[in-house]
């Protein structure tokens, strides 16, 4: 099974092309931008170099796995409508996860900049099983304890080490697998935003006198 994987919920975009078999992955092309607040401009151009990077096209593809968050709200409905749109399109399976389940691997505690100083987290067991979250929280007052993967800038609010992570092509199927096994088992691309958007309309419109 050929498969495109993208996330946005973090501030590296990440989109690869992979081949998934009986739960083995074979990553054929990746790339990880630094895109800031420019999911929209970057995503479509790092979409077609890793397809041309795999040496294959949108028609050979035959699934979509997308990171669902948490993550910022405009920056991860840029990914989710984009994999919804294309997997529509092409009529694939597109496969929705948690994109703190593709940071890491084992007995872990994820970590990443939700920004307001608070952090997006998961708690993961020994066999990679997440046991507690997503959730967001200031780093000071987070329960969980690590080892810490994820957003090393956090290290010194969170008083432990944080291995510097991101999130992958590889732990994106990984996370999709029971899905990807099945895709008839697959949910709806409901994104995780876990609060509201940092941008909000009024709660009264203000008359505007007539001269």
């Amino acid at each position: 099974m050929l498969v495109l994987a993208l996330d946005t919920a973090t501030p590296t975009l990440v989109a690869g092309v992979a081949r998934w078999a009986d739960g083995t992955v074979e990553v054929l092309a990746e790339q990880a931008v630094p895109s800031g607040n420019k999911h929209a401009e970057l995503l479509t151009p790092a979409i077609r170099a890793v397809l041309g990077d795999a040496g294959t096209a949108m028609g050979d593809l035959d699934a979509v796995v997308v990171g669902l968050g948490p993550g910022p709200f405009t920056g991860l409905r840029v990914g989710v409508v984009t994999a919804a749109t294309l997997a529509d399109a092409r009529r694939l399976p597109a496969v929705g996860v948690c994109s703190l389940d593709a940071i890491g691997d084992g007995g872990r505690t994820v970590v990443t900049d939700a920004r307001r100083k608070e952090v997006y987290w998961a708690a993961y067991d020994a066999a990679g099983v997440r046991v507690d979250g997503p959730g967001v929280e200031r780093p000071e007052e987070l329960s969980a304890r690590g080892p810490f993967v994820g957003d090393e800038r956090f290290a010194e609010r969170l008083g432990a080490e944080v291995v510097d992570a991101r999130v992958t092509t590889a732990g994106l199927l990984q996370a999709a697998a029971a899905q990807l096994a099945d895709p008839s088992s697959a949910g709806p691309l409901t994104p995780l935003y876990l609060r509201r958007p940092d941008a909000t309309p009024p709660a009264s419109i203000k008359t505007v006198s007539q001269p």
